[in-house]
């Protein structure tokens, strides 16, 4: 059971990653081992393979499910070298009781360690690559057609849970991608380069946490608020306002910021010229509405002209508009779109009316969900997916503004908060209201756990100690070797002493029945003397001497070995019936 979950747990793994490789062959080489394992020493080997792998595992994966899996595993693994050295008499339930108090013993120090112990960069986050695996989500070139689609999709996007003291913002705008470049109908992203690591400092912040788990995705964009601030070192916020990560991951992904300040240096960003520019010789009625907004005095004035010509037009909103030509078919002739039309088409407008301007795609709204002992949190969804504008105002930097709402009122723009209503306000299917139970615990396990890095663990040593730091390494050798004594009294107390030699349980057994070895006398010749004394159990001396014999000194076989351990515990147990018997008798 312990190989298959092993496996289980390797089919996940990204291959990609240096540590990958390394754990598939130690689980190959226990797998192989456990077949031809034939001695103590062998099945001992093989519990260590397990183990390290179970640890190797946990470095690379540290989703709930993965954790419980890799739980799971060092359990059995436990409970099976248990086996062995008691000798396989003990029941699988006694086993596994046996391995869960040797566990708990541990915790203690395991929690000394885990508290103190300097963090280091999560393995995970140094991974990844998208290569192999299905992603979903957003796409570098922002085609109207690609966000109609979609917004079609059901599928899950990323979830989102707050600090006590956070805040949910009124307009719930969630930030992917920024689009500056525009051929006459697509607007494309340009991927930013990676910083130099000396640049790689997570500022300092002591707002609350936000806690975000993201789907897999192909790009290193993931969404944010525009206004929190990361809070590790493989986390930034680049010049354009895009939330960016060291690496993509084609597993979902979790990451911590910090509540920021409502206005950030990306938005005071002077505009660039491929914020300026249009393609030449396309769009001639596009061009000459945006133009003769030039007269206006002020760009605030401009896109105030823009607004109300949107709000005087006979537009709709429709996921399904039908095949668009191109803007200009789409504003003067057609005026039935979505989010992508009517951003595309205004960001465009700007430019000819020479205000900067550019498209930004992300998600728009989301459900708050109440789960079942945990914290509320946002479940953002493939069909809250939603395209806006950014305009540069003299004097206010980067603006946001939806056209959409402009356009007849219709979804997604018109729903701000009203989609965030409580997950249990409308009645749901039954397995959505199980998903959103599991993202609920996922999501704790991800904030209590997964999320106490480095900063995490500076700020509880300091509001721990104070001003006092240099005391915590000599407090927490003190609290390891109270641990440690705390883990050693649990484990006498839970567990029986473990006997490594069947042997001895047989020499017990037959002191109970008034047999007890002579110097110098080996087990058989204490069977024979058993014979003489209590010839009604001779069957049974005769079994328990012949298996011992061959157990100890044959060279068995696998099937052999077992044939030989059932002799034995038949005829113990027939010994053990006897004993009691004889016990009752001389009771009475």
């Amino acid at each position: 059971m312990t190989h298959i979950l092993l496996f289980l747990q390797c089919l996940g793994l990204n291959f990609s990653a240096p540590l990958s490789w390394p754990t598939v062959v130690l689980v190959v080489c226990a797998m192989l081992k456990r077949r031809e394992s034939r001695r103590a020493a062998d099945f001992r080997l093989v519990a260590l393979l397990q183990l390290l792998s179970t640890g190797l595992l946990a470095a690379q994966m540290q989703g709930l499910l993965a954790t419980g899996l890799q739980v799971a595993s060092v359990v059995l693994a436990v409970a099976g070298l248990l086996a062995h050295e008691l000798g396989g008499t003990d029941s699988l339930t006694a086993l596994l009781r046996r391995s869960f108090q040797l566990l708990l013993a541990a915790l203690p120090f395991a929690l000394v360690l885990f508290l103190f112990v300097p963090r280091v960069a999560p393995l995970w986050s140094t991974d990844l690559g998208p290569r192999g695996g299905a992603v979903s989500g957003l796409s570098p070139q922002m085609d109207p057609l690609s966000i109609g689609q979609l917004a079609r999709s059901d599928a899950p996007a990323a979830r989102v849970t707050w600090d006590e003291g956070g805040r949910l913002g009124t307009d719930s705008y969630w930030r992917v991608l920024v689009h500056e470049q525009f051929d006459g109908r697509i607007w494309r992203h340009e991927d930013p380069p990676l910083p130099p690591r000396s640049e790689r400092v997570a500022p300092k912040s002591a707002g609350p946490s936000q806690w975000w788990r993201v789907e897999p995705s192909a790009m290193r964009v993931v969404p944010w608020d525009g206004a929190a601030l990361p809070t590790a070192s493989d986390q930034w916020v680049s010049t354009d306002g895009e939330l960016l990560l060291a690496s993509a991951s084609r597993r979902p992904r979790s990451y911590r910021l910090r509540q920021g300040p409502s206005s950030q240096a990306w938005q005071q960003r002077e505009p660039r010229m491929a914020e300026r520019a249009l393609p030449s010789g396309q769009l001639p009625r596009l061009m000459a509405l945006g133009r003769a907004w030039r007269d206006e005095p002020q760009d605030v004035d401009r896109l105030a002209a823009a607004e109300a010509w949107f709000r005087g037009q006979p537009f709709r909103y429709s996921l399904e508009p039908g095949a668009v030509q191109d803007l200009d078919a789409f504003l003067f002739d057609q005026q039935v779109g979505f989010c992508g039309h009517y951003a595309g088409a205004l960001a465009a407008l700007m430019r000819a009316a020479d205000v900067p301007s550019r498209v930004v795609s992300g998600y728009q709204g989301g459900r708050m969900v109440n789960p079942l002992g945990g914290s509320p949190y946002l479940d953002l969804r493939q069909s809250d997916a939603h395209a806006w504008v950014e305009v540069w105002l003299t004097g206010l930097g980067w603006q946001r503004v939806d056209p959409t709402l402009w356009a007849g009122g219709g979804q997604p723009g018109d729903r701000p908060i009203g989609a965030m209503a409580s997950a249990q306000a409308d009645p749901v299917p039954w397995w959505r209201w199980l998903q959103w139970q599991w993202w609920g615990l996922d999501l704790a396990w991800t904030r209590w756990w997964l999320s106490f890095d480095q900063a995490s663990q500076a700020a509880w040593l300091q509001a721990l100690f104070g001003e006092q730091l240099r005391w915590a390494g000599l407090v927490a050798v003190a609290l390891a070797a109270i641990a440690g004594g705390v883990g050693l009294m649990l484990s006498r107390s839970g567990l029986p002493v473990v006997q490594r030699d069947p042997l001895q349980r047989s020499l017990r057994l037959l002191k109970r029945l008034g047999l007890e070895a002579m110097p110098g006398e080996s087990f058989q010749a204490l069977c024979r003397r058993g014979c003489k004394q209590r010839p009604e159990l001779a069957v049974g001396f005769q079994t328990m001497a012949e298996a011992q014999q061959q157990l100890a000194h044959a060279p068995l076989n696998r099937r052999e070995r077992q044939h030989q351990r059932r002799l034995w515990r038949q005829s113990r147990a027939r010994l053990m019936i006897s004993a009691s018997r004889s016990g009752r008798s001389a009771r009475s």
